[in-house]
C-alpha cells in the first residue's frame, strides 16, 4: 500500500495533528478513527502495514477468558468487529460464529464456570457446556472433554486482511499512510514530536502514538520510559481443506501453557490452528522461527482433541514477532513523563480481538482528551511494566 500523499523532499517537514508510529492494527485502526474525529494524522511504518504480529496472528475474536479489566476495552472492540462493512466497506473475513473454550479436567471446568459468573456484570453473557451438550451441538471432540463455556457473540476474522482494510479504509478518509518509513529517532521539544526516517525525512505533529509491537520499547526509552518487552514469536499452521464443519473458534483451556490449543476452520475448509510454547523471535533481526517439535505437538493433540482429524494434512506453518511485558498486561495510554506523547503496545498475543477497541479509545483519548475506557492497568508507569533485573536476568 502506497501513501496517498506526495513524500516530501528531505528539506521540508511534513506536519498533521497526531504521528502514528507502526503500521499493525493498533496504529491503523487509532489512525481510522482518528480521521473520524476530524484529526489529521500521519502513519509512518517500517515496512508494510500488517505484516507483522497484526498479520501473523491466530485470528481470534473473543472475550471470554480475559482479564476481567479488559472487557470493557474487549466489548468496544466487539462492536466495531461487527460493524466492518459498514465502516471499511469489507469485512476482513469476520464472522460472528461464537467462541467455545473446553477443558479435559473437572479442576479447569470449575475455573470456566467460576468466569462466566465473574464476565456477567461487564455485559458479557456465557454459556456452560456438558460434556453431553457438546457431543450433541458440536459432535467432534474426544471422549476426555468434559466441559465448556460458550460465547455465541465473539467468533474470528482473517488478520491478513484486517490491517490492510483499516489502513486502506484510513487512507481514503484523508490519513497519510507511509510506508517503508523507518523512524531512526524523534525528538520532542516542548511542543511537539518531530520524527526522523533513514532517508531523511521529517514528519511533526503535536501528539504522537507508539504503536510498534514488539519494537516500542525502543521509542518509549528516547522518553525515559524505560519497559521491559520481550519478542515471542507465536506457533501457527493449516491443515489442508475438509468439509466446513465447524462455526465457532475453540479452544482448549489448560492450565500448562505448552498444552493449551485453539483452533477455527475458515470458509474454504481449512483448519487453522495455534498454541504451545512460543518460538523464536529476534527483534534485531526482524526474524521469527517456528518450532518443528512444537507444531508436531500441537497436531498430534489437535487429533487427539478432534478424532475425525486423525487423517488430515499440515500444508504450512509460520510466526510472527509479538511484544510480551513481565506482568502480560499491555501498555495502553498516555506518557507518565511527555505531554502529548501516548502508547499501544505489548499485547501478549492477545491484542488482535481487542484492536479495533484500542484504536477507537486512543484516537478518542488523543482527539478529546477522554474517555470512559479504564486505563490505569496499562499504565506504562505501573511496576509490572518496568525494566528490572531480577527480569533480565531471567
Amino acid at each position: 500500500m502506497s501513501s496517498a500523499h506526495p513524500h516530501p523532499s528531505p528539506s521540508t517537514t511534513q506536519e498533521s495533528d497526531v504521528l502514528v508510529l507502526g503500521g499493525g492494527l493498533m496504529g491503523t485502526t487509532t489512525a481510522f478513527f482518528l480521521r473520524q474525529h476530524g484529526k489529521s494524522v500521519t502513519l509512518l511504518e517500517r515496512e508494510l502495514v500488517g505484516r507483522q504480529a497484526s498479520g501473523t496472528n491466530f485470528g481470534n475474536v473473543r472475550r471470554q477468558g480475559r482479564e476481567l479489566h479488559q472487557l470493557p476495552l474487549a466489548n468496544r472492540a466487539r462492536a466495531v468487529w461487527g460493524r466492518l462493512r459498514e465502516l471499511l466497506g469489507e469485512d476482513a473475513e469476520f464472522v460472528p460464529y461464537g467462541h467455545l473454550r473446553v477443558c479435559y479436567t473437572e479442576k479447569q471446568a470449575a475455573i470456566i464456570e467460576k468466569h462466566t459468573h465473574d464476565v456477567r456484570p461487564y455485559g458479557l453473557h456465557l454459556e456452560m457446556v456438558t460434556a453431553e451438550q457438546l457431543r450433541t451441538r458440536w459432535g467432534i471432540f474426544a471422549p476426555g472433554v468434559v466441559a465448556g463455556s460458550y460465547s455465541p457473540e465473539d467468533g474470528h476474522a482473517n488478520p491478513r486482511l484486517a490491517g490492510p482494510a483499516f489502513a486502506r479504509a484510513a487512507r481514503r478518509a484523508g490519513a497519510n499512510i507511509v510506508e517503508h518509513a523507518e523512524v531512526l529517532k524523534v525528538e520532542h521539544d516542548g511542543h511537539g514530536f518531530t520524527a526522523h526516517t533513514a532517508d531523511g525525512r521529517r514528519y511533526r505533529a503535536a501528539q504522537m502514538l507508539v504503536a510498534c509491537g514488539a519494537w516500542s520499547n525502543r521509542m518509549a526509552e528516547q522518553f525515559g520510559e524505560s519497559v521491559y518487552l520481550e519478542p515471542r514469536g507465536p506457533q501457527m499452521g493449516v491443515t489442508e481443506p475438509l468439509p466446513y464443519a465447524i462455526g465457532p473458534s475453540i479452544g482448549l483451556s489448560s492450565p500448562i501453557e505448552h498444552e493449551g490449543l485453539y483452533f477455527r476452520q475458515i470458509s474454504r475448509g481449512n483448519i487453522v490452528f495455534g498454541g504451545g510454547l512460543k518460538g523464536p523471535a529476534y527483534a534485531d533481526r526482524i526474524r521469527a522461527y517456528a518450532r518443528p517439535d512444537n507444531i508436531l505437538r500441537q497436531l498430534r493433540e489437535l487429533r487427539r482433541f478432534v478424532p475425525a482429524f486423525e487423517q488430515v494434512q499440515l500444508i504450512r506453518v509460520w510466526s510472527g514477532i509479538e511484544g510480551y511485558t513481565p506482568d502480560w498486561q499491555p501498555i495502553m495510554g498516555p506518557s507518565a513523563k511527555v505531554p502529548g506523547l501516548h502508547y499501544a503496545f505489548g499485547f501478549n498475543g492477545e491484542g488482535f480481538a481487542i484492536s479495533p477497541g484500542v484504536g477507537e479509545t486512543m484516537a478518542e483519548l488523543m482527539a478529546t482528551g477522554y474517555t470512559e475506557i479504564p486505563l490505569s492497568p496499562y499504565s506504562i508507569g505501573r511496576a509490572g511494566a518496568q525494566r528490572t533485573e531480577a527480569v533480565k536476568a531471567a
